[in-house]
């Protein structure tokens, strides 16, 4: 029998949840030397630059009393790397974790607030209290309750000299800009915002250098029989998935994923309610964090097609030539996109709706369609020969 997310309910111990607080394993040999800025962007030469000196600063030779006294930052030290997905922030982060010495902890905001929900909030400030460094990806509202207690919770380790270093999709002083507003919330925000000096990294989706923009959507009986002969598979429809993940929190998809080799997802269809969106996003980036490749097939008629060529006027002249470039383009961006996929294959557009998509939540939404593409894309590489992969 194949195994299945839905049949999962992990319930972590919390030495497995204090455990886990490292980065993902995507980034395990993330460093600041392999970091390469994009030249077409200064920003991120920049922000490579202002962390490397972070880090030094925290790790300055200690000695004497003097120097004991300054071994931490002051209250208003903090790093917050801002910029759109996939232009470096995690690579950063947790190469700033790898380049300070001393006890540190990483993790996802979600992370630190399941965090203090088991250990209650004093005595996770006075565990995390006893680090150089604290570490948190992807700093986005989801709920106002649980900011507002991560703002205290940095308020309180700052306090205490621990510097923190944060990355998010928004400008600190911009979350929870039409979403909440709630005049304490906004006050609470603006107070994080004072103890962060702010980078702004610009730049393009590196995933989108290798031409992976796509979601691709393969035969379901071919998603299938891949899930049976695979160890360590599972196999879940998506409506089931999405009922599922409302059963689970969210700061235990990861352990869900414990020992998955491969995820596989029948009948995917697109997405309208923002409840069900933003628990398939954090599951699709724990898989993402643990290199999970994906195979997806849509649902009848949800949103695929097969690039096509619309050639007309010189186009079309050039087509009986036989110098189509329109045709030419499509062929290679469906190449770009499927990686050499079997017969059958899809593009799967639209799994967001345009509503979400124009939402406060839009910048999570298009990191999860460039997560998945990429994803599915790895997925769809072990339906190849190895003959085929080394061609």
């Amino acid at each position: 029998m194949i195994d299945a997310l839905c049949d999962r309910r992990p319930e972590p111990t919390l030495e497995r949840l204090l455990a886990d607080l490292v980065p993902p394993p995507r980034f395990a040999r993330a460093r600041l030397e392999n970091y390469v800025p994009d030249p077409t962007y200064p920003s991120q030469d920049e922000a490579k630059q202002r962390v490397s000196e972070f880090a030094a600063r925290l790790g300055r030779p200690k000695g004497g009393f003097l120097a004991k006294l300054r071994r931490r930052p002051e209250a208003s030290q903090g790093i917050y790397l801002d910029g759109g997905f996939g232009v470096g922030k995690t690579h950063l982060l947790t190469s700033l974790f790898h380049a300070v010495d001393g006890k540190r902890v990483y993790g996802t905001f979600v992370e630190y607030t399941d965090l203090v929900g088991a250990l209650g909030f004093q005595r996770a400030v006075e565990l995390l209290g006893e680090s150089v460094l604290v570490c948190i990806d992807e700093f986005e509202l989801d709920d106002p309750g649980d900011t507002l207690l991560m703002t205290r919770l940095i308020r309180e380790l700052s306090d205490r000299g621990v510097a923190v270093a944060a990355t998010s999709n928004t400008l600190p002083d911009a979350l929870g800009e039409g979403r909440f507003a709630a005049q304490d919330f906004l006050r609470e925000i603006q107070a994080m915002a004072d103890r962060f000096q702010v980078l702004r990294i610009d730049g393009e989706d590196y995933r989108r250098r290798d031409g992976i923009t796509e979601i691709l959507s393969l035969p379901e009986d071919l998603v299938r029989e891949h899930a049976r002969a695979q160890e360590g598979a599972t196999l879940d429809a998506f409506d089931d998935l999405l009922a599922h993940l409302t059963t689970v929190h969210p700061s235990r998809y990861g352990s869900m994923i414990d020992e998955v080799s491969t995820a596989h997802v029948t009948a995917l269809h697109g997405l309208s309610r923002h409840h069900d969106a933003l628990r398939f996003v954090v599951l699709v980036d724990r898989l993402y964090d643990r290199e999970v490749p994906v195979l997806v097939s849509a649902a009848p008629g949800e949103g695929t097609a097969r690039p096509r060529s619309d050639a007309s006027g010189d186009d079309a002249a050039a087509a009986q030539a036989g110098e189509s470039t329109s045709e030419q383009d499509a062929s290679a961006a469906h190449e770009a996109a499927t990686g050499g996929a079997p017969e059958g294959a899809e593009i799967f557009s639209d799994l967001f709706t345009a509503e979400l998509l124009r939402s406060g939540y839009r910048k999570k939404y298009y990191r999860a369609l460039s997560r998945l593409a990429s994803l599915a894309h790895d997925g769809t590489k072990l339906l190849r020969t190895p003959q085929e992969a080394e061609g």
